[in-house]
């Protein structure tokens, strides 16, 4: 299944009074780049969060963001009022405040290292964030390939249309091969007759037969074109397999193929519409190119 590298989703739960919410967002990129951004009490759920993203995206630069609000007595610092009256005796007993009247900060005093303890369960709360933000990051990321899914659907029917203009336009390319001969066979024997015409001499047929040969050899194309072809019908193939995998890659690499096989048959031939018509094919594998930057 073709799938956009470009996708958002979201999810949230309220647990015990606690708000977890998930964002995960999708870009293009060659491989996989995580972006995590968690509060910093979480930060220890990095690599763990990750992993739960590379088991179900396997290719873009994907930034995930997630938050917590916790609005439960249980989330509230305890004072250290053993810590915060040594402070204060300290400073009342320095000269400077002791013979004077100045007013101690009480904000200041509670920034002090060691005045503000953490809840004395920091472990809990942490188990309890990891599995709130191991379901709900589940249920983003459910969102997300569900959107990729949605614009891998509008890629596939592009992809396809270019591919249907490609193979029109080589159709009448294949076709066109032995007209093509032909017409140089014609001009030939022309430019041969008004060359000689006034002379007494001629051209043996069999030098005639030879110089169209080479020609014909010279400008053969079956080759590229069956290749091409060949091409397309794997494109083809990658864009409606059922299977679950990224194809990207495959995708831009073809289109590559492609261009190729089409510049040589380009610079072989030499015949005024064949170059028409690749310069068209062209046109639409750069199109392929671009929109396949896209596909996961």
């Amino acid at each position: 299944m073709i799938r956009s590298m470009t996708g958002f989703g979201e999810a949230s739960a309220q647990i015990d009074g606690v708000h977890y919410f998930v964002e995960v967002r999708s870009l293009n990129n060659k491989y996989f780049k995580g972006v995590i951004r968690l509060p910093g009490a979480f930060q220890s759920l990095d690599a763990e969060l990750e992993s739960i993203l590379r088991q179900r995206l396997t290719r873009g630069t994907i930034t995930l963001i997630a938050s917590s609000n916790d609005s439960s007595a249980s989330a509230a610092y305890t004072i250290n009022q053993a810590a915060l009256s040594r402070y204060i005796d300290q400073l009342k007993a320095l000269p400077v405040v002791a013979g004077g009247d100045i007013k101690l900060d009480i904000s200041a005093l509670l920034a002090l290292p060691g005045v503000l303890q953490p809840p004395a369960d920091e472990e809990e709360r942490l188990l309890r964030a990891r599995n709130a933000f191991t379901s709900i990051l589940i249920k983003a990321c459910g969102a997300l390939v569900a959107m990729r899914e949605r614009e891998g659907r509008m890629l596939v029917e592009e992809l396809l249309q270019q591919r249907q203009y490609i193979q029109d336009r080589l159709g009448r390319i294949r076709e066109r091969c032995p007209v093509a001969v032909a017409d140089y066979e014609q001009r030939l024997k022309s430019r041969i007759e008004m060359l000689l015409q006034g002379h007494d001499a001629r051209v043996d047929a069999v030098d005639l037969i030879r110089e169209i040969a080479v020609y014909a050899e010279r400008t053969d194309i079956a080759e590229e074109v069956t290749r091409l072809s060949g091409h397309l019908d794997q494109f083809g193939q990658l864009l409606t397999a059922v299977e679950d995998r990224p194809v990207g890659r495959t995708l831009d690499f073809l289109a590559q193929e492609m261009l190729r096989e089409a510049n040589t048959i380009a610079s072989k031939s030499p015949d005024a519409e064949t170059s028409r018509l690749i310069v068209e094919i062209k046109g639409a594998i750069d199109r392929i190119k671009e929109q396949a930057q896209n596909v996961e």
